[in-house]
Parts: C-alpha cells; sequence; structure tokens
C-alpha cells in the first residue's frame, strides 16, 4: 500500500463539506400528516403485543395492517419503489406466558448501487397501560411509541420521492413492551438476509416536550449510543482497555456524525448526546441490534412525562395520567422528524465507514492503514485527544485516494485517530475509530 506523509499537527486546509442537494427531503416533512398518523394509531384503543389479531377496528392486529397499508399507498406514489415485508417470531417470555406471534411490519427501499448497505429508522407500535398484562383497557400509546411510528411513515413518504446508493429499511416493530421482541425479530431478519447495517435509528418517545415536573424543552433531542459494545469477546475487551476504544463504538460514532449534521438541518433542534446504550434502567428496540453487533442509536425526547406513559387512563389528585394525543407537541415531533429524515438522507447515500487500525508503538510518528472501501472514492483521517468528546473540526489529512498514511511527529499515544470514506458524489460516512471494536461491523466477524 502506498503511504501519504504528513507532519503532525499541521492540519490541511481542505475541509470536506456536504454536497449541496438540489431539494432537502426534510423539507417536505409534513406537521399535518404527522399528527393524522398518531391520531389514527390512538383509535385502535389499545395497541397490546397480546391484544386481538383479527379484529378490524381494535388492537395489535388492526394497527399492524393499517401501517402496511400505509406503506403500500406510499409505495404505489413512488412507482412501487418499497418492498413491504412483514417478518414474524412465535416467542414467549415473562411477559408473554403463551405463545404469540410478533409480527413487524417493513418496507425495504433498494439502494441504487450498493443495495445490502442498509439503514434503519424504526419505532414501536404496542402500548401499553399501568399493568403490562392488561390487554384490555384502553392504551392509547401516543407519545409511547405511535411518534416514533409516525416519524417513521412519514420518513417513508418523504424519501421514497428521492434514491439513494444504499438502501433504506422503514419499520414498525412490535412486542417492544413485552421484552423488546420487535427489534429481536427485525435484527435476526436482517442477519438472515445477509444486510451490511450500516447504523439503527430507534425512535421511542419523540414527540413531547415538556417533563412530568414541568420542565420544558423542545430545542433538544437526546441521542442514546452505546460505549463498550454489547457483542465484544474476552479478546476484544482486553485489546480496548490496553489500547482505548472505550468512548468509539460504531454508534457512539454515529451519534457524533448526527450531532454534526443536525446544525445544517434546522437551527432550534440540536442534539443531546447520551454517552450510554439506554435511559436509566430502561430499554429500547436498538438493544437486540446491538447485540448481533450492528450499530444502533436510540433518539428520545429531552425530558421525559411520566405521568403520560405507561399509564392508566385517570385523573387523581387533580392530575391526569395516560399517554394521550392532547399531551404531545407535534411541532416539536417535527423536528425530530426532519433530522431523521436528513440523517437517513446522509448515511444511505454515504459509503461504508472503513475499518481502520493505528500503530504508533515505540516511534515518534503514527501509520493509519485500512482496506478499500466499495463506492468510496476518497478518505479522509481524523484525529482528537484522547480526552476529548469530539473530532477535530477539520481532519489531519483530507481526501486521500490512498489506503495508508503516515502521520509524522504525530505521537499516537496521546491520540485517538479515524478514518471516514467519501463517495465521488462527496456524501461521507460516519468516522470510524482505529481502535479495538472501530469497525461497523459485528465483532463476530473478526
Amino acid at each position: 500500500m502506498n503511504k501519504t506523509s504528513l507532519v503532525a499537527p499541521l492540519v490541511i486546509a481542505l475541509s470536506v463539506t456536504a454536497p449541496a442537494r438540489a431539494a432537502e427531503p426534510e423539507a417536505s416533512v409534513s406537521q399535518d400528516r404527522l399528527h393524522a398518523d398518531v391520531e389514527k394509531l390512538v383509535s385502535f384503543g389499545t395497541r397490546h403485543t397480546l391484544s386481538s389479531d383479527s379484529d378490524p377496528v381494535r388492537g395489535i392486529g388492526a394497527a399492524r395492517r393499517w401501517a402496511a397499508a400505509e406503506f403500500r399507498k406510499t409505495s404505489k406514489a413512488c412507482g412501487n419503489c418499497l418492498e413491504v415485508v412483514m417478518p414474524e417470531q412465535t416467542v414467549t417470555g415473562s411477559r408473554i406466558p403463551e405463545p404469540a406471534r410478533i409480527v413487524d411490519v417493513v418496507a425495504i427501499q433498494r439502494g441504487t448501487t450498493r443495495p445490502n448497505e442498509v439503514v434503519i429508522v424504526q419505532g414501536h407500535i404496542d402500548s401499553r397501560v399501568s399493568d403490562v398484562m392488561d390487554i384490555k383497557s384502553d392504551a392509547p400509546g401516543a407519545n409511547d411509541d405511535a411518534s416514533g411510528v409516525a416519524l417513521v411513515l412519514e420518513a417513508a413518504r418523504v424519501l421514497s420521492k428521492h434514491k439513494y446508493e444504499g438502501t433504506i429499511v422503514y419499520a414498525a416493530l412490535s412486542g417492544e413492551e413485552q421484552g423488546l421482541f420487535g427489534g429481536k425479530v427485525l435484527a435476526d431478519y436482517a442477519k438472515q438476509q445477509g444486510w451490511t447495517v450500516k447504523a439503527v435509528l430507534n425512535n421511542d418517545i419523540v414527540g413531547g416536550s415538556c417533563g412530568s415536573d414541568g420542565f420544558c424543552d423542545d430545542a433538544h433531542v437526546r441521542l442514546f449510543s452505546e460505549g463498550p459494545r454489547a457483542d465484544a469477546t474476552d479478546k476484544t475487551r482486553a485489546a480496548a482497555r490496553r489500547f482505548g476504544g472505550e468512548n468509539d463504538s460504531p454508534g457512539r460514532n454515529i451519534s457524533r456524525f448526527i450531532a454534526g449534521l443536525s446544525g445544517s438541518v434546522q437551527d432550534d433542534l440540536a442534539v443531546r448526546q447520551v454517552w450510554r446504550a439506554d435511559r436509566m434502567g430502561r430499554g429500547g428496540d436498538q438493544t437486540p441490534f446491538l447485540e448481533l453487533g450492528y450499530p444502533a442509536v436510540r433518539f428520545s425526547v429531552a425530558v421525559e412525562d411520566y405521568e403520560h406513559q405507561h399509564q392508566d387512563l385517570r385523573s387523581e389528585d387533580g392530575v391526569t395520567y395516560g399517554d394521550t394525543i392532547d399531551e404531545m407537541d407535534f411541532p416539536y415531533l417535527a423536528k425530530v422528524t426532519r433530522l431523521n429524515v436528513a440523517s437517513l438522507a446522509a448515511l444511505a447515500d454515504a459509503p461504508m465507514p472503513p475499518a481502520p487500525s493505528a500503530d504508533a508503538a515505540v516511534k515518534t510518528w503514527t501509520d493509519v492503514t485500512w482496506q478499500p472501501v466499495p463506492g468510496a472514492a476518497a478518505y479522509s483521517v481524523w484525529r482528537r485527544r484522547t480526552d476529548a468528546a469530539e473530532w477535530e473540526a477539520e481532519p489531519v489529512v483530507a481526501r486521500t485516494q490512498q489506503t495508508a498514511v503516515k502521520l509524522d511527529h504525530l505521537r499516537g499515544d496521546d491520540w485517538i485517530l479515524g478514518v471516514s470514506a467519501i463517495s465521488a458524489s462527496g456524501a461521507q460516512s460516519p468516522v470510524a475509530a482505529a481502535v479495538p471494536g472501530g469497525a461497523f461491523h459485528p465483532l463476530a466477524q473478526d
């Protein structure tokens, strides 16, 4: 492999900027459609995973059939550009005492040149009340998680009008409240299909801006990402203890990527990165993907309203409880949807991030190497101090066509290095860190 030599700490002046798009798809997001979708989902009464599968107007089955019909309607509008599938498994668990079918509703928009590279956007369609086993009571599930499903349906409507290099998968998942089963169904399906999963964007509780304590924040969305990888082996963990990487899982670098993108999407919603896999003591459908080694993050509101999630519909001491549509903030949901749409478009067009390695042992320079990436016309090399949260604003090497660089006078002990891939059109991938477990593929492949 050829090498480029660079005297550190010089930063090459040529920065990578995203190419101007003729029509940003996020501009087409409709707040009215989001409201109508949430209203429709609430109208099914309950969407509990164990509720009726056959009732035409009430229960999980009716909700799933409606979501599938919406995907098919969107597909018809784009010339049948979506393939609608409904993967399922029969499962039991602590919250599913008798075998039950868990069915996901999935629409696939195939990429034009790299259809096996997949980005997934998802929300869960099931709902619950205070008793997680109560299948009869009304469980509107407006914010948790009709908001996420509405976001997914709207993303499909908007993005299906455009073409992308890679594949976008839109999914309404079942069984989340009973044990993250819908996420597992789709993660297993992705593995069975042999997909190269670039990123999973899980949207769960994304439609409210005020907390149960009265504090409101409609200017931020939280983005959760894991630190140490869920699929780490003893070998990977031992290597990370020696060489670093605790803060550089693929999910964490997706989080950095989306946070960096957010300012160009809208000026009134910023990403608050939360560096843990999920909220304290809680879980979401990104988890089954992480366990299989697929990069995944979770979007959620800046502040949660616990009086209006997982609650029976009631009033007590002047306080109303229940996850109802009147407690939602639809301008906020539209902002979160726009950010998801822009992120999906950027990720779907970008090549896969490389799988770099860095060698700086007992020398005054650092060698960074990686294998060529399909669809990449060039690469940029990035750095940050080991105690810094974000990559430096400019790459240390920009747009090289080589797959190895020698960074003269850059003592690798003091730095985390990473590499991004850039397509011929200028679409740039997230940075993959040159640390143990930093590559965007399951560690079982190593």
